[in-house]
């Protein structure tokens, strides 16, 4: 056969994609990385350390070696770096958590063609929504996904010497951004802005890290709560701009450049797509997860960010890469 010839390998694997969510969600659900980190290197020390058939034990590891994520070395199955690093549980970075909520989200995507016909959800947007019950799962599931990141904007500010800082996390979820940023700082104060039921996630995690005595929460809504006038040193805004439209990021980042000190900095982190949309991956596949949940969110320019932060009265605007699919954007 000609090898020049497409194949319909490549198509095949993506419209079974979803057996990926699948197994990595049924391999989290049953911890079976944490299990294999801890020396349960066969299909049946695996069953019986889980409580799984063995059928079932060996099924999720073939699929694990096809994905990537487990190797089969002498006879025994271990974690490859990449698992080893972030699906075992008790780690910072572990995302098994968010494993398993997505394994409860595939559903949802039945509704997709819907929701592109009509531009938006078809259902009440889950984004939007201050109680409802699922960010009690979302919340902490989401945290490990910033840990490095937060570690590397810590590293470009300089905040372990930074000193007595005031910083403020607007839509600030698990406050894991000041749960390790005041672990850095011992001198530093980190007020959390967002919904109640939120804020009581939050408190929990950063108590857990050992720095409550310095984290302040405000329970409201960051559309209509004021942010305070040249209070803080340091202000984030993570993940919040892909639920936004352009004009409430514009108006958001306006507050949040009122609420900084002179010569304060901005921080946000989301998924940021490239001027001419080819990529990176990840943001523009994550702008289908906007469609389906946000009534006016998507992944947004650099061009984008730059003229909002600009408008917002912001003078210098930097672009930085991180370990995961976000980057990271500082204004100054």
């Amino acid at each position: 056969m000609n090898s020049s010839q497409p194949t319909p390998d490549r198509i095949m694997q993506l419209i079974n994609g979803y057996w990926a969510t699948g197994i990595l969600g049924a391999a989290a659900s049953h911890s079976l990385f944490t299990h294999l980190e801890a020396g349960a290197d066969t299909a049946e020390r695996l069953a019986a350390r889980a409580g799984i058939s063995g059928r079932g034990a060996q099924t999720l590891l073939d699929g694990l070696v096809s994905l990537g994520l487990v190797e089969l070395r002498d006879g025994g199955y271990r974690n490859t770096p990449e698992a080893a690093s972030f699906l075992v549980e008790g780690k910072p970075t572990c995302l098994s958590s968010f494993a398993k909520l997505k394994l409860t989200h595939m559903g949802d995507l039945v509704a997709l063609p819907d929701v592109v016909r009509a531009g938006g959800p078809v259902e009440d947007a889950t984004v939007e929504v201050a109680d409802n019950p699922h960010w009690e799962e979302v919340v902490p599931a989401i945290a490990g996904q910033s840990v490095p990141v937060a570690k590397v904007a810590a590293e470009i500010l300089g905040l372990a010497d930074a000193g007595e800082i005031s910083i403020l996390d607007v839509g600030g979820g698990s406050g894991i951004y000041s749960a390790i940023w005041l672990g850095l700082n011992p001198a530093a104060r980190s007020t959390q802005l967002d919904w109640g039921p939120i804020n009581a996630i939050a408190r929990r995690l950063v108590a857990e890290r050992g720095v409550a005595d310095r984290f302040t929460c405000v329970d409201g809504d960051f559309h209509t709560t004021e942010f305070g006038d040249a209070a803080y040193d340091v202000a984030v805004y993570s993940h919040i701009a892909h639920q936004e439209g352009p004009e409430d990021n514009v108006a958001l980042l306006t507050k949040l450049r009122g609420a900084l000190r002179p010569g304060g900095t901005l921080v946000i982190c989301d998924f940021i797509v490239d001027d001419d949309r080819s990529g990176p991956p990840f943001p523009l596949v994550f702008a289908s997860e906007m469609l389906l949940k946000s009534k006016q969110g998507g992944t947004w320019r650099r061009a984008d960010y730059h003229a909002w932060l600009l408008k917002a009265g912001f003078e210098e605007v930097s672009f930085h890469a991180t370990p995961s699919p976000a980057s990271l954007v500082i204004a100054r």
